[in-house]
């Protein structure tokens, strides 16, 4: 499938690791490259480096902006010229592998009103909850994903093996999935909650049910913040488990509580209890039990209608083989191709540890400011 290429119109991509640039380009196939602007600056601000490269000077001009981060002097010029902002995030298919890895992402979401994990303001995904009306052809397809996803084991990263858990069966089973704690969804939609924190309050809401606790997969590869040691996290779980994919613990599993996770949503998938101690995009429909409330969101809805918002409405995505725009349909038959045969090992541990690398830089850097 190929795209009209737009001439006119200039982007300014901003908060894009360099990394990213290759990987985003397949989603901006109808910009030319010569009209795709990173803006990594080194010692300059990037509000200056953006109009050294033209900013003020075309009047056919967009800004790009990766997921929550701010950049006052351009948001500002922004408004005040009437440019269009789209943040940009990784869809909820992602890929294989972690995307702290560095890998290519086969899926992103492109939102001019917010970003759906930031639950302080409206977003694309909010809006479309709230006001799209559903047709049964939507509907149908919705259906087919879930069919697909759940059959596939599928989920938003696909790196850990399927096994078998050997839980006992006399007890109420309970998932606590472990977040990234510098991740802007537990800061804009989670209130700053800990693991810790989370584990204690399922603990005490749940003092007789079979607690597992489920470390968040970059957060155990070293690449992102928010590991909880061993000893403290037993205190309120009954188990840790690693390296097993999500689908094998959901299948087993009766509930999931968790702050802003997209595990809980795809708990929501397997038929599971689901409880929410932040405000994800997911929340607030009438699909889960939720600590919070969000007076924005009014809808009751049916998870067929969620599952047509958040994974065929809202996301765009590629084909890992060509790079050129597909269906979720089409990405989860080349994901489950792909995990049959993985990429060789020496990349991974390359993409690894240049993230290693990268995390210690950005701890440094942190303290000496």
């Amino acid at each position: 499938m190929s795209q009209k290429i737009t001439d006119s119109k200039r982007i300014f991509l901003f908060g894009f690791s360099r990394w990213k640039h290759n990987y985003i380009k397949p989603f901006l196939a109808e910009y030319s490259n010569a009209k795709i602007c990173f803006i990594n600056p080194i010692f300059a601000s990037e509000y200056s480096l953006a109009c050294r490269k033209g900013l003020k000077k075309y009047s056919d001009v967009e800004v790009f902006i990766w997921g929550r981060k701010e950049f006052a002097e351009v948001q500002e010029f922004a408004r005040a010229n009437n440019i269009k902002i789209t943040r940009v995030e990784d869809g909820f298919i992602r890929s294989v592998a972690l995307g702290s890895d560095l890998t290519q992402p086969y899926s992103q979401v492109f939102d001019d009103v917010g970003i759906y994990f930031d639950a302080t303001c409206p977003s694309k995904l909010e809006n479309i909850l709230n006001y799209y009306k559903f047709d049964r052809k939507l509907l149908e397809q919705a259906d087919t994903l879930i069919t697909k996803l759940k059959n596939s084991k599928l989920s938003k990263y696909n790196k850990d093996a399927h096994r078998e858990l050997n839980l006992p069966e006399s007890m109420r089973k309970i998932l606590v999935p472990g977040q990234v704690e510098n991740d802007a969804s537990i800061k804009f939609g989670g209130r700053g909650m800990t693991n810790l924190e989370l584990l204690k309050k399922v603990r005490q809401a749940k003092p007789d049910e079979y607690i597992i606790y489920k470390p968040h997969p970059d957060v155990l590869s070293g690449n992102r913040l928010g590991n909880v040691p061993e000893a403290q996290a037993l205190q309120y779980c009954d188990e840790i488990i690693t390296n097993i994919s999500m689908a094998s613990v959901l299948s087993v599993v009766d509930e999931v509580h968790t702050i802003t996770s997209l595990t809980g949503f795809e708990g929501l998938l397997y038929g599971k209890d689901v409880y929410t101690y932040g405000m994800p995009f997911y929340a607030g429909w009438g699909l889960t039990n939720d600590a919070l409330v969000e007076s924005r969101r009014q809808r009751k809805l049916s998870l067929t209608e969620v599952v047509a918002a958040a994974y065929i409405i809202y996301p765009s995505y590629i084909h890992p083989n060509t790079l050129n725009p597909c269906s979720a349909i089409e990405l989860i038959n080349e994901l489950i191709k792909l995990q049959q045969s993985p990429a060789p090992k020496y990349n991974t541990k390359l993409r690894a540890a240049y993230a290693g690398v990268m995390l210690y830089l950005q701890r440094v850097l942190k303290k000496s400011k």
